[in-house]
């Protein structure tokens, strides 16, 4: 996200100052245009004086350490990712109200999150899931409390993105990625009826959505997803006939249980997707990939 959105926000006439962990992206983060700043996000002096040297109008919380993900093991993929939504959101909320920021807009996840029952394609007033199978629990716990902790501060202008899944340049779902390798060898078969329904969105489209919530948001949450929702069924073996690959196999629930936990029977079976009806409402933006058909054919 961050290799897509600083570009953008310097072209637009910002001035941008991006936090890193690493002295070793100082460098591109400066060939980006941004002005780096090291530190750790879960140390509040750290986060506290990175804030006062930037002195921002608006903070863009973008904190993830997701790599790999294990859906045997779901809750491990997820707990660096976790510590940075419920400690770094804190440390970064504390940090801004100190330096009068008038805006916070931060990263929340619309792809995995909604509760598995009604229609399968839910709005903003839709809960995330009150009771989530017991892998996917903590990850939905923090997302719940970074979304509470923006949305309660009073001192500013909270704004929540719950992007879909995101696929295109240095994402999981990127030309040579285990993930898209795995479909391509035959390795993701569909479980059981494959009726989970996935919103995805083109890191790109997310970048300038992110840009515009920044510019023209109003406190709230929005879903970044594409005008595509669509079941695993549907969405998977056409992904795979793009990579040349054979229809995937399908596999009923306990034996996807076995290979995937319980999480990724979840993944396949009974998300719900997201409706965009307001943020291209209310933030004036649309998606330059709408369908996830053609998106992913280009990426």
């Amino acid at each position: 996200m961050g290799r897509q959105l600083v570009p953008r926000l310097v072209d637009a006439g910002h001035e941008v100052f991006a936090m890193t962990r690493n002295e070793s992206s100082k460098a591109g983060l400066s060939e980006l245009g941004a002005v780096p700043i090291v530190a750790d996000a879960l140390d509040r002096g750290q986060v506290e004086a990175a804030v006062r040297e930037a002195k921002p109008d608006v903070i863009v919380h973008q904190l993830t350490s997701i790599g790999h993900i294990d859906t045997r093991h779901f809750e491990r993929s997820f707990a660096a990712t976790d510590r940075l939504r419920t400690e770094g959101t804190d440390h970064l909320l504390a940090a801004g109200r100190a330096a009068g920021v008038r805006r916070f807009v931060a990263a929340s996840n619309g792809a995995f999150t909604y509760a598995r029952t009604g229609g399968p394609v839910k709005t903003e007033q839709d809960p995330l899931d009150p009771s989530p199978v017991s892998q996917m629990a903590p990850m939905i716990a923090a997302i719940g409390h970074l979304e509470r902790a923006v949305l309660d501060a009073d001192w500013t202008e909270g704004i929540v993105l719950r992007y879909g899944a995101f696929y295109g340049p240095g994402t999981s779902m990127a030309p040579g990625s285990q993930q898209l390798e795995a479909i391509r060898k035959g390795k993701f078969p569909i479980v059981g009826d494959g009726g989970g329904v996935w919103s995805f969105i083109h890191i790109a489209d997310a970048a300038e959505a992110t840009l515009a919530a920044i510019e023209n948001g109003t406190r709230g949450v929005y879903n970044i997803v594409d005008d595509d929702p669509a079941p695993v069924a549907e969405w998977l073996p056409e992904l795979a006939h793009k990579l040349g690959a054979k229809k995937p196999t399908r596999v009923p629930r306990f034996v996807g249980r076995l290979a995937a936990g319980e999480a990724g029977v979840v993944l396949m079976t009974e998300l719900r997707g997201a409706s965009n009806a307001k943020a291209k409402r209310e933030l004036g933006w649309r998606p330059a990939h709408p369908s996830w058909r053609q998106g992913l054919q280009v990426a």
